[in-house]
């Protein structure tokens, strides 16, 4: 039976810059820190790389988990920051927000690069825009308007 989503894993050039954004920047909490040397063959086999070797953390963000990982060996191909959001793969997760202009602005003030203000949407039932960690991986922000739209709502409770 799935329960649901636990986490979603980030690989990240710099470990500690990373947790040090979405501690102190998004309100994260660090609740384990860890990784492993090279020469372990389970993780090997589980990971899907020969000779891997990584440090790690996982962070609480309210109702879900980050977990990033620096990967020493093998050496990581580095992703162009700019990557668009309709390249096959991981596009971004959402932070559900109270008061998104306020959030916006904030997160800006903190170094965070937005594509657009929130706009209003037709309809008016949600406010959203992307923004870019400092690794460049893309984050939505997002603030529910209209409290009928139970999709919307339920990942946030």
């Amino acid at each position: 039976m799935i329960r649901g989503i636990h986490h979603v894993a980030v690989s990240t050039p710099n470990l500690e810059r990373i947790v040090a954004f979405y501690c102190d920047v998004m309100g994260a909490e660090q609740v384990y820190d860890g990784g492993w040397e090279k020469g372990s063959d389970i993780i090997d086999q589980i990971v899907g790389l020969k000779g891997s070797s990584c440090k790690q953390a996982m962070l609480k963000l309210h109702n879900a988990y980050l977990e990033f990982f620096e990967y020493q060996t093998p050496t990581p191909e580095p992703k162009d920051p700019a990557y668009p959001p309709n390249n096959h793969g991981y596009t971004h997760f959402c932070i559900d927000v109270v008061d998104i202009d306020a959030e916006y602005e904030r997160l800006t003030k903190a170094g965070v690069k937005f594509n657009i203000p929130p706009p209003d949407f037709e309809g008016g039932d949600i406010r959203a825009t992307y923004g870019r960690d400092p690794d460049g991986n893309i984050i939505e922000i997002q603030e529910i308007l209209n409290q009928d739209h139970a999709f919307y709502l339920d990942a946030g409770k």
